[in-house]
């Protein structure tokens, strides 16, 4: 996308009266341009993969004025622009963002952190974190699904317990993972009809872990498994408190920074943001 930057920014000129385009540096350096920029502009569009998202769409949550959000996917899953329904190609999602279609969507707020997409313990983050970067920078997508097959295979068991008004559990768990958006590693894997505006997180609960189980997943029959797979347990919740033992690395739109327990939030209508054409109103 780098050598496209200025057909990008272009483009953006031809319907937008003042376009300025900042370049990050390091890891933070987003954060600190959204507290520099947001109260004097109106669209704040962030170009990169998933981490980059992450890091805009953080900082712009913890604002009282937020600027409504556009993305041009640069990464590997690009999970949370293909939620809102915009083209993977670059060029082709700067002609949707010109079409200047808003909505406002719900955002997870977990421990002050918010998150568009997911937040996971288990298998989810052990297999982020075995993946190869010379095999995602090769494959891509592809390297998610690989590390998470070898994942599977050889599993690391934990003590959870969850408590929401809707359901509570405690016992031995593999997984968990509270979906706000339906893509995950850039495919509809865990919640293929999760609705980004209706209050709601999903949650899935991993007992045990098997290639049966993962596959009947991945094949988008949770909603229907669920009620006869006694390893799978999935309900819908506003909120809910998590706490596990051994502590748990929390996984949250593919970043890393903290440890369970957790209380997590749904915070609905937060967030502004350019959408494709095809995204629900």
């Amino acid at each position: 996308m780098v050598d496209q930057i200025d057909t990008i920014q272009n483009k953006l000129k031809e319907k937008f009266d003042e376009v300025k385009l900042y370049k990050t540096d390091y890891k933070g350096h987003g954060a600190e341009l959204i507290d520099q920029i947001a109260d004097h502009v109106d669209i704040i569009i962030g170009a990169g993969g998933d981490g980059t998202i992450y890091e805009l769409a953080n900082a712009l949550c913890q604002r009282e004025k937020r600027p409504a959000f556009g993305i041009i996917p640069g990464g590997t899953a690009n999970d949370f622009s293909r939620a809102i329904g915009i083209n993977q190609n670059p060029l082709q999602a700067v002609e949707q963002l010109l079409q200047d279609n808003r909505s406002t969507i719900d955002v997870g707020c977990s421990n002050d952190e918010y998150f568009l997409n997911f937040w996971g313990i288990g298998l989810i983050t052990q297999a982020s974190e075995n993946i190869n970067p010379d095999t995602k920078e090769v494959l891509g997508r592809l390297s998610y699904y690989i590390s998470t097959a070898q994942t599977v295979n050889n599993p690391e068991p934990f003590h959870l317990k969850v408590e929401s008004d809707e359901k509570s559990f405690e016992g031995e768990a593999v997984m968990m993972i509270v979906g706000n958006g339906p893509f995950t590693g850039g495919i509809q894997a865990f919640f293929p009809e999760n609705n980004l505006q209706d209050g709601k997180f999903d949650v899935l609960i991993i007992k045990q872990s098997s290639l049966p189980t993962f596959w009947s997943i991945f094949q988008s029959k949770i909603m229907k498994e669920s009620r006869f797979n006694e390893d799978i347990i999935h309900f819908q919740t506003k909120s809910l408190r998590i706490s596990a033992e051994p502590e748990q690395n929390i996984d949250c739109d593919g970043e890393r920074h903290h440890t369970t327990p957790s209380s997590l939030e749904v915070v609905p209508n937060y967030l502004t943001v350019l959408t494709g054409d095809q995204f629900p109103e």
